[in-house]
């Protein structure tokens, strides 16, 4: 665990560092508090904090309130230092942010302990934030190809609109849809059918730019936002990614299969919303099956 001490007093500092170095933990140290405030503010900055309450410059408890009032989903464990042991004293230091404290001179085992305390609460922090972490994901992605779902990609599209209608630099959207998929599920089996989905997925998405978005539709549909379209000529992305499917064959569980995809883009102009932008990507991907499949139509 890396840990900041923040004290004035030389003595009291070169302790409690020998004393946390002991027991395996990596010390940072500051002479006050605006010492202390300034290394919190690096991207590496420590995750338990102990703060003497007087300190020049800036104290503690003011240390404590910045600190509180930062936006952070890992928020440090503070530990205040003080030889203000009163009531009124402790319950003032907890209510400017303070997760504990340590009353001076300090019992070493006193000390390890308190520290041992904010290493569990610190680790069942990261531990929850990881939970969430994997629930927004699996909430926001498609279990299958591990792409956007549905909802997700039409956020982003509502977002790329927004953006859109206050500094247009051009938005496209094109509906994506695997030719005659379902022979493939008929002939071969959903499992292969699935394989056949996923390859598509990754060969897409290695061919698309760093801030283009995919995402499954449902079924074999997928959308695939182009935001930023110079000129507004899109055709020649998803005329790229047209050819790339169909000139490769897929390995499956069984065996490689090919397939080709239809698309059917739409442009965004003043005006549309994400309805009428979906609905004009789809109008033109049915003209693409109308046409025999394996190529692309613009609305």
């Amino acid at each position: 665990m890396r840990i900041l001490i923040a004290d004035d007093d030389p003595t009291s500092r070169v302790i409690l560092k020998e004393l946390i170095t002991k027991h395996g933990h990596d010390v940072v140290t500051a002479v006050n508090g605006t010492e202390a405030w300034q290394a919190m503010q690096q991207p590496d900055a420590p995750r338990m904090l102990i703060l003497d309450w007087m300190m020049p410059e800036m104290d503690g408890m003011e240390v404590c309130r910045r600190i509180r009032e930062q936006d952070t989903d890992l928020p440090p464990h503070i530990i205040m230092l003080t030889a203000r042991g009163g009531k009124a004293d402790i319950i003032a230091g907890l209510n400017a942010g303070a997760d504990d404290y340590l009353a001076k001179p300090f019992d070493s085992g006193e000390l390890s302990a308190r520290i041992n305390v904010g290493c569990r609460l610190i680790e069942m922090q990261n531990k929850l934030l990881e939970a969430r972490n994997a629930l927004d994901h699996e909430a926001r992605h498609d279990y299958l190809t591990s792409i956007l779902n549905r909802r997700a990609i039409l956020e982003a599209l509502s977002r790329e609109i927004s953006l859109q209608e206050r500094e247009p630099s051009g938005l496209a959207i094109g509906i994506c849809d695997l030719d005659h998929f379902k022979k493939i599920n008929d002939a071969y089996g959903h499992q292969v059918g699935d394989d056949v989905l996923c390859g598509v997925v990754r060969l897409v998405e290695s061919s698309l730019r760093p801030y283009d978005y995919l995402g499954r539709l449902g079924g074999e549909e997928f959308a695939i936002i182009a935001p930023n379209i110079i000129n507004g000529d899109v055709i020649p992305l998803y005329e790229r990614l047209r050819a790339a499917v169909a000139a490769r064959p897929f390995p499956t569980r069984q065996k490689d299969l090919s397939i080709t995809v239809s698309i059917g883009v739409a442009v965004w102009s003043e005006k549309m919303t994400e309805s009428t932008l979906l609905a004009a990507a789809d109008a033109a991907l049915y003209t693409a099956k109308n046409k025999g499949r394996n190529c692309v139509c613009r609305a």
